[in-house]
């Protein structure tokens, strides 16, 4: 019932604010200032399609609820590897196909955290992507508490045989400057190199989240060129800041990590491609896509099933439209972007003689919450310049749905392979708040995931993938 009533008042919205449009016709050369002008009718036209349609919505659901996560070298991934292609093919998209890529093989194998003084108590965790295992007995040590880089260094000799635990708060979202995830990532990331420079035995770090129900935040590690490996694990906000409490009162807290992680060398996987194939400019390409591969807890359903689906569903959409644009439209899914960037190095190395006809590749790994921006960069300053401005009148076409703006910036991790090779890159950015609530944790599910703002999203990706790909001038370039 309440799908069925999203669709009414999107229906009935749709009647109020968009003018019925007429059949979309062949766009004239004209000045970039102009493109609100010239695409109005057609953004309209699509994104009425994309708000009516759960298109994307239906195709999260059977990812997320038939494959579920999607750890690089599970069956799990290359099941949705397969779904993928069949969904397009389904579709009617053309060039659907799977680009083989080697990618990492690390596998968790059961774990646990528990404190075994000054009380017993089982404590929340997950081992961080990459970490090395524990003996099968596992690890006993007392915990030392530090804030920062400086509170380890300030340490001492007190750091060796103990486990260190980074207890380091992300600071909470604010919309003028974001969520702060950046400040607190490095110690999930090389904090386990820390500790063991100082010879801790194993490294804690607090979830990288702001908001916590008791639920512990995995991702990716890294041990640099580090000889000496210590197993690394994440545990909650809750339970990072109760063995703080306990520490800072001089009780003496020990706990026994075990666990089973291990690297089992390389295993094949594959980005998927599916193409809306131009009709003027078909070897001329605009890239949109999200990474189909997550972490093996949750469902990967913000990260980044979102980004997937709205790809999918917005070359879907304009099919469904007969829109052919005068470039391809290319929708690729990579794989390995969450331990490895496997999918997004590959893809760039083996189109590396088309990268000179990539117009702009877009990508989409922040969440499928509502659509607030896009933004570019480029190698070459001043195409990214002039791509600003060009990008600046298109996101107007969106308003009528929803306020998007362009900011110059990080694009995403998955195209950032390309960005030597001067491709224009751009990420789709969305409203923030709660992402990192869900972020790399077993809370990551459909249920988070708003119908609407997905649609509104595949409707963002689907205009600004349509009109960069049928301008007359290319991205980033003057009119002639």
């Amino acid at each position: 019932m309440i799908h069925v009533r999203y669709n009414l008042i999107l229906f009935a919205a749709a009647a109020a604010v968009f003018v019925a449009p007429r059949p979309a016709k062949s766009q004239s050369p004209g000045k970039s200032a102009d493109l609100e002008t010239r695409y109005r009718e057609t953004a309209r036209k699509i994104t009425e399609a994309a708000l009516q349609s759960q298109g994307a919505y239906d195709k999260l659901v059977e990812l997320c609820d038939d494959i579920g996560h999607r750890l690089s070298g599970s069956p799990e991934l290359e099941k949705a590897v397969d779904w993928a292609q069949k969904k397009m093919r389904e579709d009617g998209q053309e060039n659907v196909r799977a680009e083989p890529v080697m990618v990492s093989k690390w596998v968790r194998g059961r774990e646990s955290l528990e404190m075994i003084a000054p009380r017993k108590a089982s404590l929340s965790m997950l081992g961080l992507g990459m970490s090395v295992g524990t003996s099968a007995d596992g690890i006993s040590a007392s915990v030392l508490v530090v804030a920062d880089e400086a509170a380890l260094e300030a340490a001492g000799e007190k750091a060796a045989g103990k486990i260190i635990l980074f207890n380091n708060p992300m600071p909470t979202y604010d919309p003028e400057t974001g969520s702060g995830y950046g400040t607190a990532v490095r110690f999930r990331h090389k904090g386990a190199q820390l500790a063991a420079q100082h010879g801790a035995v194993a490294c804690l770090v607090r979830s990288v989240t702001a908001r916590s129900l008791h639920s512990s935040h995995t991702g990716a590690m890294s041990y640099g060129d580090a000889v000496k490996k210590v197993p690394a694990a994440a545990i909650s906000v809750e339970d990072a800041e109760m063995i703080s409490r306990l520490t800072a009162r001089g009780i003496d807290v020990r706990v026994k990590l075990k666990m089973e992680a291990r690297e089992e060398g390389q295993a094949r996987s594959a980005n998927v491609v599916g193409e809306l194939r131009g009709r003027e400019k078909p070897d001329e390409v605009v890239v949109i896509g999200g990474h189909l591969d997550s972490w093996d807890v949750g469902q990967g359903a913000h990260d980044d099933g979102t980004g997937c689906v709205m790809a999918m569903e917005a070359i879907n959409v304009l099919r469904k439209l007969n829109l052919t644009p005068r470039r391809t439209i290319r929708v690729v899914l990579w794989t390995n972007e969450e331990n490895g960037l496997a999918g997004g190095k590959e893809y760039a190395r083996f189109h590396a003689d088309e990268l000179a006809n990539h117009v702009a590749a877009i990508e989409s790994d922040a969440g499928g919450f509502e659509p607030r921006s896009f933004s570019v960069e480029c190698s070459d300053k001043k195409v990214q310049e002039i791509a600003a401005r060009q990008l600046a009148e298109i996101v107007k076409l969106l308003r009528p749905t929803c306020t998007m703006d362009i900011s110059q910036g990080h694009s995403g991790a998955d195209v950032s392979p390309m960005r030597d090779a001067g491709v224009v890159l751009m990420g789709l950015s969305v409203e923030g708040s709660k992402y990192f609530d869900y972020h790399h944790s077993h809370a990551d599910t459909i249920d988070k995931v708003d119908p609407t703002e997905l649609s509104k999203c595949t409707a963002a990706m689907a205009v600004m993938s349509y009109v960069l790909a049928d301008m007359p001038e290319r991205l980033g370039h003057e009119p002639e």
